[in-house]
């Protein structure tokens, strides 16, 4: 039983705060904050994306309707799109240029366990009402939230970056380089806005307008892979045989670049948000589960749009030009008639292609129409992850800062950090500079990967926070290994990257920052691991003070009822109510 002292705290945050948690509530002990919009079904915040809610239509006599499907169709595609941004693009024209079809399999199983780490973002979407910014900001004390919401927000930054290279780039190219490099980069900021206000005609429009710019992505790629007409057979054989005959130090390092390029830290906590624009009780389990489902069809068919798109890239560049040599290609681009003879110095040495080079060698080989339509499908691939990066921003902001920005003035605050440096490059460097800047870009996300990875696992591992949908034993076991793997391999890319900086200065400063980098780590993957089940680390009077886990029973579960009224007014205070499931004298 409660306390009456316990009950008045809860009844009294309940009348001053407007925060909505019954007993009855079997499937979420963590409630969010009441919606300030009149009419809402479920009582959820609005913002940004989440302006009308899709519904769902009834169907209780199918296992499985192919209407509810549709329903639950977009936030997957939206997902979708951060593993065929620019950078992702250039990963792939690198694998199949240094490694031919050899890298495949491991594009195939990096999209793999993307697909399985947004099932889990998905899930804590749809079970607790709340993405994954502002469960870190109900869970984490304000010191490690304000590092995990910079931390986030760096990786944010650096895919603008890349978005912005890569429209520049195609801006030049499709007009022939009578736009620079540097008017390209300007463009994208008007262009920004001007597709940004797109959802004020509709959700389902807004979600549209993003199929079509993947359905173009997978045009303009698949219009090259027709006309270079892979080997069929080396590409079945590169995709499901793992081993790399032949393979040196360049082909391992883009293998572990391919690992880095498609799981994007930011875009775990974008999926989370965008599955709450679907109108889903979360009071009755049965529509969870259904929910649950149908987000994880659809991601499965989302991804598998953008792995064939990612094969296409890799399998042009393996076919056309894995093994060529600069004076090869600066041969054809001369009979050819290319302006861009000079990219191609004549010796033997490989060919080293990214976003620019890769069009202007399809352009030599296969014809200007090549050139133009892969400046477009890169255009396309820039434009739409730069909108799903916007929301990314604006979902991780409102999230770890309970701060209402509007639209205008996050997407100018991000562009222009985004775009400051990159104007520098674009100005007083050229093209390859501006593209060589994708390395360091590359290494900063990889950096961010366990400010994603170890929050979703831990959130989602927690019964009091998931309920009946926490991830079971296997999940953990499974979940813990992969990430695991996931955050061994992008700081192998880090260490290959900063070895390569040949300065002691910056391998000093590199060493600092390693540190204070692992131990913040350290600190998230210890409370990952008590979330797992490692009873032995569960510290109650650390954990208590590192953490403010409102709902966790890892937290509470060895607290007196002195201490238990303790946290309760600490609650009281916060606007928070712990359910009366997890409160017990």
């Amino acid at each position: 039983m409660k306390t009456a002292l316990e009950a008045d705290l809860e009844e009294e945050s309940l009348q001053e705060n407007g925060v909505i948690q019954t007993t009855q509530d079997q499937h979420s002990s963590i409630s969010p904050p009441a919606s300030t919009v009149s009419g809402a079904p479920d009582d959820e915040p609005f913002s940004t994306y989440f302006e009308e809610k899709v519904p769902i239509p009834e169907d209780v006599t199918q296992m499985f309707s192919f209407r509810k499907l549709w329903a639950f169709t977009g936030p997957g595609f939206l997902m979708s799109i951060a593993y065929l941004d620019p950078g992702n693009i250039e990963s792939d024209l690198q694998s199949g240029a240094k490694a031919g079809f050899k890298l495949l399999w491991v594009l195939l199983g990096a999209t793999i366990i993307g697909l399985l780490l947004q099932r889990l973002a998905a899930r804590l979407g749809v079970v607790t009402g709340m993405h994954l910014a502002e469960v870190c900001n109900r869970q984490y004390p304000t010191v490690p939230r304000i590092i995990l919401w910079l931390m986030v927000e760096l990786a944010i930054i650096g895919s603008d970056m890349q978005e912005v290279i890569g429209c520049a780039i195609a801006f030049n190219l499709l007009s022939v380089g009578r736009i620079p490099l540097w008017g390209g980069v300007l463009i994208t900021i008007i262009d920004t806005f001007v597709f940004l206000f797109l959802d004020k005609y509709g959700l389902r429009k807004l979600e549209a307008f993003f199929g079509f710019l993947i359905t173009i992505m997978a045009v303009s790629f698949g219009y090259e892979y027709v006309v270079v007409r892979p080997d069929q057979g080396e590409l079945l054989k590169g995709m499901f045989l793992p081993y790399c005959e032949g393979c040196g130090p360049a082909q391992m390092e883009q293998a572990v670049g391919i690992v880095g390029a498609v799981i994007m830290p930011h875009n775990i906590y974008l999926h989370s948000a965008l599955v709450k624009s679907r109108s889903i009780d979360r009071g009755n389990k049965k529509e969870v589960k259904e929910a649950n489902k149908y987000y994880f069809i659809e991601s499965t068919i989302a991804l598998f749009i953008s792995f064939l798109i990612n094969v296409f890239v890799v399998a042009v560049f393996a076919e056309a030009f894995y093994e060529k040599t600069n004076i090869e290609v600066n041969a054809m681009c001369n009979a050819s008639g290319s302006p861009h003879t000079d990219l191609f110095p004549l010796d033997n040495s490989r060919l080293q292609v990214d976003i620019y080079k890769g069009g202007v060698v399809l352009g030599c080989f296969f014809g200007p129409v090549a050139l133009y339509i892969w400046a477009i499908g890169i255009l396309a691939a820039g434009q739409s992850s730069t909108m799903t990066g916007t929301y990314s921003g604006q979902f991780v902001m409102e999230g770890f800062l309970n701060l209402r920005w509007s639209r205008f003035a996050r997407v100018l605050l991000t562009r222009s950090i985004a775009i400051f440096p990159t104007l520098l490059v674009a100005i007083f460097q050229d093209v390859q500079h501006l593209t060589g800047m994708n390395d360091f870009l590359n290494v900063l996300q990889s950096m961010q990967l366990p400010f994603a990875l170890i929050p979703i696992l831990t959130f989602t591992s927690l019964t009091s926070i998931m309920n009946d949908f926490a991830n079971g034993l296997v999940w953990k076991i499974g979940g813990g290994l992969v990430i695991l793997v996931v955050c061994a391999i992008n700081m192998h890319f880090v260490v290959v990257y900063v070895t390569s900086l040949s300065s002691v200065a910056l391998y000093v400063l590199a060493g600092l920052l390693c540190i204070a980098y692992l131990c913040f780590v350290g600190y998230l993957a210890w409370h990952c691991l008590i979330a797992l089940g490692v009873s032995c680390l569960d510290v109650s009077c650390l954990a208590s003070r590192m953490l403010t886990g409102h709902n966790d029973i890892y937290l509470l579960k060895d607290m007196d009822s002195d201490t238990m009224v303790e946290r309760l007014e600490e609650e009281h205070i916060g606007g928070v109510v712990i359910s009366s499931d997890t409160v017990r004298s």
